[in-house]
């Protein structure tokens, strides 16, 4: 009986160990592999999409995850996938984290971790370049704001009294507003960057940017301490050695990171 007791602790003590063992090895499995495992969209510019020339996987999330895994000596493999699937691809282990302009919220962080954030996005007024009328989100009170209704710009142009001209396209509200069919437009910050940088000598500006500000992060499973650490030193180093900033301008003129 002592015997048997003693094979049952052994046997239970191995099995502990073993499934403590088998959690703890993920980041060395990644390591040992050689291949970080991304999910991306391919399909979001200027953030994850292939280039019309060549049609190589590019965009700013793109060449920072590429940046990341250089850094911990990785080849970075991208495993693309529509939008309504891309997280819950992490659940069935299809890739390591998802680099695909993922917003922090308290909902996703119940089930998921998150990087150290990369991106700092805020809502942004944009008008005419000679509008002298507009220079806050109150003077909207009964202007014509171009932008879809149904999204957070648009209720946001509605709370600030303004006429909503619905509109989804980016490029065609920006046009409304340039040719005076429209006072304002409402949209992400880094779209507009993004705007900008291929269309330089556009007759818009910057009128207001929301002090409210979205982060955005790489999205991983939870428990993936390791992983996690490793990223988040990665990231560090490409900030401070200046790859960060490079890849930034490259896409938004700018640092995003603030």
């Amino acid at each position: 009986m002592k015997s048997l007791k003693l094979l049952l602790l052994i046997g239970g003590l191995q099995f502990a160990f073993a499934g403590h063992a088998s959690a703890a090895t993920e980041w060395d499995q990644i390591r040992a592999s050689g291949v970080l495992k991304v999910g991306t969209e391919g399909t979001y510019a200027p953030f994850t999409f292939h280039e019309p020339k060549t049609g190589q996987l590019s965009g700013f999330d793109v060449d920072i995850a590429r940046a990341v895994g250089a850094k911990l000596g990785l080849k970075v493999e991208f495993v693309e996938g529509q939008w309504d699937g891309l997280i819950a691809g992490l659940d069935d282990h299809r890739y390591d984290l998802v680099a695909n302009e993922i917003t922090i919220t308290p909902q996703r962080q119940l089930k998921y971790d998150f990087s150290s954030p990369y991106v700092v996005s805020r809502g942004a007024l944009v008008v005419k370049s000679s509008d002298h009328a507009i220079h806050t989100f109150s003077d909207l009170k009964d202007k014509k704001v171009a932008v879809a209704l149904s999204s957070n710009f648009g209720q946001l142009a509605l709370h600030y009294g303004a006429q909503v001209v619905d509109n989804t396209d980016l490029f065609q509200s920006i046009a409304l507003v340039s040719d005076g069919r429209a006072d304002a437009t409402l949209n992400d910050r880094l779209a507009y960057l993004d705007f900008l940088k291929h269309n330089p000598n556009a007759q818009i500006k910057f009128a207001a940017i929301d002090t409210n500000a979205e982060l955005e992060a790489f999205i991983l499973r939870k428990g993936q301490s390791e992983l996690q650490t490793a990223i988040n030193h990665a990231l560090a180093q490409i900030k401070e050695d200046g790859t960060y900033l490079r890849i930034s301008k490259k896409y938004f003129g700018e640092d995003v990171s603030r």
